[in-house]
């Protein structure tokens, strides 16, 4: 369990702050105007996050965006320099606040002669209302692997397992830190059935992860951040809508760089022998290819994806003035 420390009255970095609106649940864990700096790099400049009760909120951004110092600002591993964080309305190191939160980290050192059932049983006793061992090993997949010692795992094993110490605790807030980095196809999608039915529950989840098809399969809300800044806030499909629109693809005479020039147009591409389009609306543009090229064929028109959607946003944005944001060459670990 992580270590903790009692918490301030009104220490720097805790701020009841105002109150949610009428009838509007209080966020499971949120941060208000925080700002965290190492000397002259500032890893946030003033970011505003909330995670609603029941949501599954996925945090994007390109490595150096500040996804790492925003999770340990709400895990209570550090404090911000300005503004406040909170976890169920308190201090992140509250040890209250912490009981209800699970962490799945994606490097974690776990003794590897333990065996599973072993490992559970320790995670579960740190908890005052710990989830059943046998619901836990049920959840993960690990029933049959009970007595198998850690070091004897595989890598997809191994992932289940962390999940299932995550959840040890019977959480309303679980933070997985690019949950299924290295694991097969059908590894995967077990794990995604997991956290949606965790969700579906009425619980919390807090998602960072490279992945753009993991975010644009999980999560309720996305927040994509560079720089130390918000870039965007929405559901996956209002992403997608506001950045990327439609991704058209088409065999045809017509150029890249002739179709770039259209009204619309965000981006175009050679695809081997397919030209592809990124524009804000496709009927437009598809007219004009049919009359351009009435010989185009093999025309295909689609959403385009989260991944399409979170470069456009990524590549426009640039540093905000002042030294450049990154986060510093530290991980999470030791936070489970």
């Amino acid at each position: 369990m992580i270590e903790t420390a009692l918490p301030e009255a009104h220490g720097l970095g805790f701020d009841p702050g105002p109150a949610p609106g009428a009838g509007e649940p209080p966020p499971v864990a949120e941060l208000a105007g925080a700002v965290k700096r190492y000397r002259e790099v500032t890893a946030l400049a003033g970011v505003d996050l909330a995670i609603r009760p029941g949501e599954l909120l996925a945090l994007l951004g390109p490595n150096g965006a500040g996804k790492t110092t925003a999770v340990k600002l709400l895990l209570g591993l550090t404090r911000p320099d300005a503004g406040s964080a909170r976890l169920f309305g308190a201090d992140p190191r509250s040890p209250s606040a912490r009981e209800r939160m699970g962490v799945m980290l994606q490097i974690s050192n776990v003794p590897e002669t333990l065996r599973v059932r072993e490992h559970v049983e320790l995670f579960r006793s740190y908890y005052p209302k710990p989830c059943p061992l046998a619901e836990l090993l049920e959840r993960a997949g690990l029933t049959a692997l009970a007595e198998r010692p850690f070091g004897k795992l595989s890598g997809g094993e191994r992932q289940r397992l962390l999940l299932a110490l995550a959840l040890a605790g019977d959480p309303d807030l679980l933070v997985l830190d690019e949950p299924t980095v290295g694991l097969d196809v059908e590894t995967r999608r077990r794990l995604w059935r997991e956290i949606r039915e965790f969700v579906d529950g009425g619980r919390s989840v807090l998602l960072t992860t490279h992945y753009l098809e993991e975010a644009d399969a999980l999560a309720d809300r996305v927040v994509v951040i560079h720089h130390g800044r918000l870039l965007a806030e929405g559901t996956p499909a209002q992403i997608k809508a506001r950045t990327a629109g439609k991704r058209i693809r088409a065999m045809t005479r017509l150029r890249p760089r002739e179709i770039a020039g259209w009204e619309g147009v965000t981006s175009t591409r050679w695809d081997g022998p397919v030209v592809e389009v990124l524009a804000s609306e496709a009927e437009p543009v598809v007219r004009r290819l049919l009359d351009r090229d009435p010989g185009l064929s093999a025309l295909e028109v689609a959403p385009a994806s989260l991944e399409e959607a979170f470069l456009a946003l990524t590549t426009e944005a640039a540093p905000a003035g002042g030294a450049s944001s990154i986060d510093p060459p530290t991980s999470l670990q030791g936070a489970a």
